[in-house]
C-alpha cells in the first residue's frame, strides 16, 4: 500500500483573522476532500486553502482527512500566529491623461455596442494593458508589430491561454474600429486557432448516481434541473419562478448567452421533485435563493456538486457545465437531431453543437475494431485457432 500524502497545517493572519492554512501538493483527490470542509476557501494571495482558526475547525480537518492523508499539525500547536503583513496598495497604471481620456471614450464606445459587462471589462483591460506597455509611443504610431511584441513579451510571460489571446486580438480589433488613426492593420491581425478539447461527459448511470448521492433537497433539485434542461450555471442562478410554465412543461430561459431567450422542456420525472422543493423551501423570486432572497452563488453549486461526485465515487473533475455537456451528448445518442439540440442549448452557430458528435457513442460503438475483425477472420480460416483468446499464454 502506498504511503498517505502529507497535509501540513500552519497559522496565518488573513482578512484580519487568524486562519489555518491547509497545505499540500496539487492533487485533485485531496482538493475534493478539502471541499468537504464547509467553510474552507482557496486564497490566490496565499496560494493555499484556508479555514478560520478555531478548535472546532481544527478537529474537523483531522476528521475529514482521516484515511486520505497524514495531517502534520505541529506548526499549529507550537508556532505563534504570524503578524499581519501590510498589503501593497493596488498598482496604478502608468497612463497619461490623454490615454485615460481615450480609454474612457473606448469604454463608452463598447457600452454603445451593447456588449455584456464582462466583455466590456475584458476588452478595456486588454487595451489598457497594451497602451500602458507602449506608453512611450504615440497611439497613432502603433503598428501590428507592436501588437505581436506585446503578445511575445507579456502573454508568453504570464502564460495566458490561447482563448485569452483570441480575446485580446478581438479587443484590439474593436479598438482599431473605434480609433482608426492607429497604424495597426486590422486585416493583418489573426487569432490563433482554438484548442479542440473534447468535453467531459458522464454516462447516464453516473448522472443518476450523482443525483442519488445528493441528499440535500435543494441541491438535488438544482443538479436535476441543470442536467434535465441543459442549463448553463449563469442561467440557473438567474432563473426566476415566473419562468416556469408548469402546464406546458416548459421553462423560459431569459437573456441567455448572447442575450437570447429560449424554451426548454421540463422533464416529467423532475416535476415531483420541483413540487417537493418549492413546497419545502418556499422561494420567493428566484428558483434558488441565497441569504435574504438574493440569487444563489455559482461557487456554492460547484462545492456541493464536488461533494456528490466524491460520494458517487467518480474519479474525474466534474463541473456544472459537465452536466450540460452530458445532456447534449445523451440527446444526440438518443436520436435527437443536431438542429434541435442547437436550439435547446441556445447555440448561435451549429459548429458549436457539432463538438458533441465527437463524444457521442451511438455510432462509434457500431464500428468494429480491426483487431476483432482479424481474430474473427482467423477463426474462419483456421479451425485449430477457433478458440483463440488474447488472454491465453502464447
Amino acid at each position: 500500500m502506498s504511503p498517505l500524502p502529507i497535509i501540513t497545517l500552519s497559522k496565518q493572519i488573513h482578512r484580519n483573522q487568524s486562519q489555518i492554512l491547509i497545505g499540500f501538493k496539487h492533487d485533485w483527490a485531496l482538493i475534493d476532500v478539502v471541499k468537504h470542509l464547509p467553510d474552507a476557501q482557496w486564497s490566490a494571495t496565499l496560494k493555499s486553502w484556508y479555514i478560520k482558526n478555531n478548535p472546532a475547525n481544527l478537529k474537523q480537518i483531522f476528521s475529514v482527512f482521516k484515511g486520505h492523508a497524514y495531517v502534520n499539525g505541529s506548526a499549529i500547536f507550537d508556532a505563534p500566529v504570524a503578524k499581519p503583513k501590510k498589503l501593497p496598495k493596488k498598482a496604478q497604471r502608468n497612463l497619461s491623461p490623454e490615454h485615460r481620456n481615450l480609454l474612457n471614450n473606448f469604454y463608452k464606445y463598447l457600452l454603445g455596442k451593447r456588449y455584456s459587462n464582462s466583455t466590456v471589462d475584458t476588452y478595456l483591460f486588454f487595451v489598457a494593458d497594451f497602451i500602458e506597455f507602449n506608453n512611450t509611443q504615440l497611439i497613432d504610431d502603433l503598428t501590428t508589430r507592436d501588437v505581436e511584441l506585446f503578445i511575445e513579451t507579456v502573454f508568453i510571460k504570464r502564460n495566458y491561454s490561447i482563448s485569452t489571446q483570441r480575446q485580446f486580438i478581438s479587443a484590439i480589433k474593436q479598438f482599431i474600429v473605434f480609433y482608426p488613426k492607429t497604424a495597426i492593420s486590422n486585416m493583418a491581425l489573426t487569432r490563433p486557432k482554438k484548442s479542440k478539447i473534447l468535453p467531459t461527459v458522464l454516462s447516464q448511470e453516473e448522472m443518476i448516481s450523482i443525483i442519488q448521492h445528493t441528499k440535500n433537497l435543494k441541491h438535488r433539485a438544482i443538479l436535476a434541473l441543470i442536467y434535465s434542461a441543459g442549463l448553463r450555471i449563469s442561467e440557473l442562478i438567474s432563473l426566476e419562478l415566473r419562468h416556469f410554465q408548469i402546464q406546458r412543461k416548459q421553462l423560459l430561459i431569459k437573456s441567455g448567452k448572447g442575450r437570447k431567450d429560449r424554451y426548454v422542456t421540463l422533464a416529467d420525472s423532475f416535476m415531483p421533485l420541483l413540487h417537493n422543493y418549492i413546497t419545502t423551501y418556499k422561494p420567493k423570486t428566484y428558483f434558488v435563493e441565497g441569504p435574504v432572497g438574493k440569487p444563489y452563488s455559482a461557487s456554492s453549486v460547484r462545492k456541493f456538486l464536488s461533494r456528490s461526485v466524491v460520494a458517487a465515487k467518480i474519479n474525474r473533475k466534474i463541473t456544472p457545465h459537465t452536466l450540460r455537456h452530458s445532456y447534449a451528448t445523451h440527446l444526440l445518442e438518443s436520436g435527437v437531431g443536431l438542429r434541435h439540440i442547437q436550439e435547446l442549448l441556445g447555440h448561435s452557430k451549429p459548429e458549436t453543437t457539432m463538438i458533441y458528435t465527437h463524444v457521442a457513442r451511438k455510432d462509434l460503438l457500431a464500428i468494429e475494431s480491426p483487431l476483432d475483425h482479424a481474430i474473427k477472420e482467423l477463426s474462419k480460416t483456421n479451425k485449430q485457432e477457433q478458440n483463440f483468446l488474447l488472454s491465453r499464454n502464447i
